[in-house]
């Protein structure tokens, strides 16, 4: 709590958080692209070797984690998209911006997944009950699956590792779809070789076991960046340094009746109500509210800020739904 109040006043003494330059931002902005196209560009490549691997195994497992990774290649399209689009603004058709951009591309993306873990599900109980051909590999065959799962899993890991130094939303998003190919990868190769050596039946189940942790991965997905579509509240702790921020802003400040933060997409909406002197010049607390508007915006976490001025705070509610409520 320390700490924050400690930025809240370098912030009203300085006007600016003490954090990296408007070039630093710039090179963060360019690794966070080029960690975007390294994903897309390695998704190709690793699609395109595990669709060779489905082709000389036949493994059902194997089969699943490369529709996985054709899912991949379509839901880095879809973060592509929504980066792009938060990246071209259009003040006449979207006048508050397109953050929430970004939590739906997420969405989307889990959605797919989603889906897919459902489709692989009905295949591999079907193929359970169906009397088909005995699963059986060949030494060449098993060199080949080993051999590019292996490289396929091993690159996997190293881009996760490289995506999660970022803390850009999409690119977090990336890193753990690395980190669930690693895991499927893993599942589908150990299934394969168990019904090579072992029982056909352990194939599918290994296709099911993966479909499951796709579908309990990308559910906790779906409720985080639902709370942020729906208007969540802010942390106590970050509100009581926007408290701690409006309270010191200046001295004319008498009270504080209201001090709100909830999600807006991947940022806050913060919506604040300070009481200024009756006889106060309109000019002098218009210049109070709009300075600290400007300070609350400066904040990172923070898209747009609302200050209301008033002159008591012991009225009801502004808005009528609220008093309703």
């Amino acid at each position: 709590m320390l700490e924050g109040f400690s930025e809240m006043d370098a912030l009203a003494e300085r006007g600016f958080i003490p954090g990296m330059s408007k070039e630093e931002r710039e090179r963060l902005a360019r690794s966070e692209t080029l960690a975007i196209r390294i994903s897309n560009i390695a998704n190709m490549v690793l699609f395109a070797a595990k669709v060779y691997t489905s082709m000389r195994s036949g493994s059902l497992a194997i089969i699943a984690s490369t529709l996985d990774s054709l899912l991949d290649l379509l839901s880095g399209f879809i973060l592509w998209f929504t980066a792009f689009s938060m990246s071209t603004p259009n003040p006449y058709q979207y006048p508050i911006g397109k953050k929430r951009m970004q939590p739906l591309g997420i969405l989307v993306f889990a959605s797919v997944m989603a889906t897919l873990g459902l489709q692989i599900i009905l295949e591999s109980v079907r193929t359970m009950v169906s009397n088909e051909d005995e699963f059986n590999l060949t030494n060449e065959q098993e060199r080949w699956v080993v051999g590019i799962m292996l490289g396929v899993t091993l690159t996997k890991l190293l881009l996760m590792f490289y995506c999660r130094t970022f803390t850009n939303e999409i690119v977090k998003a990336y890193a753990q779809d690395h980190f669930f190919d690693v895991i499927t990868n893993i599942i589908g190769l150990v299934a394969v070789l168990l019904a090579n050596y072992i029982d056909d039946w352990m194939d599918p189940v290994g296709a099911i076991i993966l479909a499951l942790y796709t579908i309990r991965t990308w559910s906790m997905t779906v409720l985080e960046n639902v709370n942020s579509l729906v208007g969540r509240s802010a942390a106590p702790e970050y509100l009581q340094k926007l408290t701690y921020l409006c309270w010191n802003h200046h001295k004319a400040i008498k009270n504080i009746d209201t001090v709100r933060a909830y999600t807006f997409g991947s940022h806050y909406f913060v919506e604040v109500d300070i009481v200024l002197p009756a006889n106060m010049a309109l000019q002098e607390a218009h210049d109070i509210g709009e300075s600290l508007q400007e300070k609350l915006e400066l904040l990172p976490d923070i898209e747009r800020a609302f200050v209301h001025l008033d002159y008591e705070f012991s009225h009801k509610p502004e808005h009528a739904q609220a008093h309703a409520l």
